[in-house]
């Protein structure tokens, strides 16, 4: 049951983070994943064949003890900038979209663990809500860091000045995955340079939002 929640929570953080790509731009007046489908809760629509089904295979192997770092991607919401008002920011919002959407339902799904921890059969709805929480948020604050591809990157650029934001944004999408592939692999200590910034903050949060729960 544990594999199968954390299965079920997988596939429920990433849909409803791609969701809400697509509604922001929708939103902000462009309809591009509207008409592409994807401004749904169907979790099919979001999947990326390499880059779901890694995420998938890391995060099962993390659920069973093996201590890997879970990463991989969804498919990515497009959006044309030319059918925003203004481009630069709203392409920063549509980005904050899918992190800000990964928190809220975290803080929503704690209230209910609060609220429903027991009897019977509310402890077994808590214990498949828990691994949704703690993947919601790690899934949020690991999408904020100001890199390209991810979403941190886009949020970097929309409130940067309009000169640097160019010059940040041609560094990036030439060195962003490089540079995130660095940050994201052991170093010779066997620790993560980025999970070791990011899992203080993530750990707070998780204690904050699941009493006694364990630390990422």
């Amino acid at each position: 049951m544990s594999i199968i929640a954390w299965i079920l929570a997988f596939v429920f953080a990433i849909t409803v983070h791609e969701a809400a790509h697509a509604w922001m731009a929708d939103r902000l007046g462009d309809p591009t994943a509207r008409i592409m489908g994807r401004l749904s809760l169907n979790p099919l629509v979001h999947y990326d064949p390499v880059g779901t089904s890694m995420l998938l295979i890391l995060v099962l192997m993390r659920a069973i003890g093996i201590p890997v770092i879970p990463f991989g991607w969804a498919k990515p919401v497009h959006f044309d900038p030319y059918n925003l008002k203004r481009p630069r920011r709203d392409s920063a919002l549509i980005s904050l979209a899918g992190p800000a959407s990964n928190l809220l339902v975290a803080v929503l799904l704690s209230i209910v663990v609060r609220l429903f921890s027991s009897p019977f059969p509310f402890t077994f709805l808590a214990d498949l809500l828990v691994p949704t929480i703690m993947l919601s948020v790690t899934l949020a604050f690991f999408n904020l860091i100001p890199i390209h591809p991810l979403d941190g990157g886009k949020i970097f650029i929309g409130f940067l000045p309009e000169k640097e934001a160019r010059e940040a944004d041609n560094f990036l999408n030439r060195y962003g995955i490089i540079i995130l592939f660095l940050l994201i692999f052991p170093t010779f200590a066997g620790v993560s340079p980025v999970f070791s910034v990011i899992s203080p903050l993530i750990n707070f949060i998780l204690r904050v939002l699941i009493p006694q729960s364990p630390v990422i």
